[in-house]
């Protein structure tokens, strides 16, 4: 996703889930769709989704004020609160691999060589000097912020004027990183003396085969706590390789970590402490942005087709081959966005398809004949006006309209409202109309591949579907303030606001949340019945020490955060229950007593079921939870 992020950052020019019987609750004015009858006292859920950050990444050090348990790298022992190396240290030692033969997801533990120290970190895109054309900015007014962010609080605007690095370009290492030329071969903390928590910095790579890869999963190394056999220690290694030696994908920044017990990530730690934080929450699918919205709002992929419902072979310029290149060592032979993962003799597709056919309980791949599922970061169909997007697909790097099953689609046939909100939509729309405006220029900020209804021709083809449900940001803020909140309200960051490292920063994604909780607790009627789910699209290639559940072909990944808000959820309670972006459309289904999406979507799946003494593994696997335990409905405030 980085020229997508590149593109923004210049956009500013000019129980444990079972299922228990709950009550119907009935609102007040039957009329109203959003208050029709729901099985708790939800009537609103709003979801905020920010990007590329993992559970450890943000939460390595945190400790839970309630007391409860948690599984992080400092309850493991791994660093302490002051981000130093722990007595378990050795729990997150990186390796190198020698060159095989073709693509693989398990290496051979014979072969693998352990870093001294890791790769330098580097600064991988994050700006290096204010500017008056893009972020960090100078020169402008409160009131010019005002106008390119209005999704900020006042006092927090200055934060679109702060943390250029002040190297000389922007690539190489990042010598703000403590001890950054020989950093012990593990995890380490980003912020220090030279790199304060209100910094742009490097990205990282976070793409399909090569999340995969850097998971190192294999039925040789399974154990009774991690029925999936995934180390996690190929994460520098991948990313220094999958791309050729003149890439500058990132170093070790994968390794890197807040540190919420030193200040870091004050506003997240805050409703962690105080509401219900999920530790086994995870990306829907291994790899990057587009394809975890896609989850998000289908519980499935979408996949290569002619536009009407009929799978097609892509252009051969898009069909993934992840073996490496004749003489090379990992460098992906073509780096691409689509296979047909139903034919294990396909490039890179079998040696997934046969760790999962060898677990000891089997997986299947879920993926039907001769469909070519989209697996890295591919445009819609559809530009943000409606139109058909006909030179992307022309050129394969955009998908021909889909016909896969939305929660919008669901949500309509119940008579439910619900709304997806981009932030810098109507700009987006603009631009794609021709407008020249100078102002419009943050439409390229929009993130038209997070919108998981920008593929569906039965939402963003029709026009009347698209102006009832397709809104801005700033549309959001005003359905708040005057009651007409929807039911169901995805929210979705610019790219100047998401939290994306290089393009953003965590702390502007913190301050549009702020401002979204602030404008929700103005109306205190409306907060009362309202649950905010707030969490981010992928773990954007960052290292994280959770189980991985094996629940088909596309993942699970990861886990990144989850933090619920609502009167339900006060208390600052850890919730140990298997959990992926699917689980939102699991809640949001028994709420509102909806059917799963379709015969194939990953809501199908049951709810976890664990033993004691292992929270975060079910016995029941595959299955996703549907978040209902984050709650209890026989309390509030």
């Amino acid at each position: 996703m980085l020229g997508h992020r590149v593109a923004a950052v210049t956009a500013a020019r000019a129980i444990f889930g079972i299922a228990i019987a709950m009550p119907v609750h009935r609102g007040e004015a039957e009329n109203d769709p959003g208050q029709l009858a729901t099985a708790s006292p939800i009537k609103h859920v709003i979801v905020i989704i920010g990007e590329n950050r993992s559970f450890d990444h943000i939460f390595a050090t945190y400790r839970p004020k309630s007391g409860d348990s948690i599984l992080n790298p400092l309850s493991e022992g791994i660093i302490g609160e002051d981000g130093a190396p722990g007595y378990r240290f050795g729990q997150t030692t990186q390796y190198m691999v020698p060159t095989q033969p073709s693509y693989y997801i398990g290496a051979p533990n014979s072969a693998k060589t352990a870093y001294s120290t890791l790769p330098d970190p580097t600064l991988n895109g994050a700006p290096n000097q204010p500017s008056a054309t893009s972020p960090p900015f100078t020169g402008l007014s409160e009131a010019q912020l005002a106008a390119i962010e209005p999704s900020l609080e006042p006092s927090d605007l200055y934060l679109l004027t702060t943390g250029a690095t002040g190297a000389a370009g922007t690539k190489g290492p990042d010598t703000r990183i403590a001890n950054y030329v020989n950093l012990p071969n593990g995890l380490f903390q980003l912020t220090g003396p030279n790199l304060p928590y209100d910094s742009y910095t490097g990205d990282t790579t976070h793409r399909f085969y090569q999340m995969w890869q850097q998971s190192d999963c294999s039925v040789a190394t399974i154990t009774r706590d991690d029925p999936s056999g995934c180390l996690n220690d190929l994460y520098p290694f991948v990313i220094t390789t999958y791309a050729g030696p003149t890439a500058d994908e990132g170093g070790s920044n994968s390794m890197a970590f807040y540190n919420v017990a030193e200040g870091d990530a004050p506003f997240l730690k805050q409703l962690a402490d105080q509401y219900t934080l999920a530790d086994n929450y995870h990306q829907p699918a291994q790899g990057g942005t587009g394809m975890q919205h896609v989850f998000m709002g289908t519980g499935d992929d979408v996949w290569w087709s002619d536009g009407n419902g009929n799978p097609t072979v892509p252009p051969a310029s898009q069909v993934a081959n992840p073996n490496p290149q004749y003489g090379t060592n990992n460098q992906y032979t073509q780096d691409a966005r689509f296979s047909n993962c139903s034919d294990p003799t396909q490039p890179g597709v079998g040696p997934i398809v046969d760790y999962l056919s060898a677990l000891s309980k089997p997986v299947g791949p879920n993926c039907d004949s001769s469909h070519y599922y989209m697996f890295n970061n591919t445009s819609p169909g559809y530009l943000p006006n409606g139109q058909i997007d006909t030179a992307g697909i022309a050129a394969g790097t955009s998908i021909l309209p889909s016909s896969v099953r939305t929660i919008g689609d669901a949500l309509n046939d119940k008579g439910i409202s619900w709304a997806y909100y981009g932030g810098a939509y109507d700009a987006a729309v603009n631009l794609a109309n021709g407008s020249a405006n100078p102002a419009d220029a943050i439409g390229t900020a929009y993130c038209n591949i997070c919108n998981f209804e920008s593929y569906a021709t039965s939402i963003m083809g029709d026009p009347t579907q698209r102006a009832a449900h397709i809104k801005d940001a700033v549309d959001f803020f005003s359905a708040v303030q005057n009651g007409s909140l929807p039911a169901v309200s995805f929210v979705k960051p610019d790219g100047l606001l998401d939290g994306h490292p290089a393009s953003s920063k965590l702390n502007l994604f913190e301050g549009m949340v702020r401002k979204i909780l602030d404008t929700l607790n103005a109306n205190p009627q409306l907060a009362s019945e309202t649950a905010v789910f707030i969490t981010f699209d992928e773990g954007g290639g960052y290292h994280d020490i959770g189980y991985i559940q094996p629940l088909d072909y596309f993942g699970d990944g990861p886990r990144i955060p989850l933090i619920v808000v609502s009167p339900y959820s006060r208390g600052g309670h850890v919730v140990h229950s298997y959990n992926d972006h699917v689980s939102i459309l699991k809640f949001i289904e028994r709420n509102w007593q909806l059917p799963p999406l379709t015969a194939r979507s990953r809501d199908n799946l049951p709810n976890p079921i664990v033993v004691r003494d292992n929270p975060y593994v079910p016995v029941n696997g595959p299955a996703i939870g549907d978040l209902f335990d984050m709650f209890d409905f026989g309390r509030r405030g």
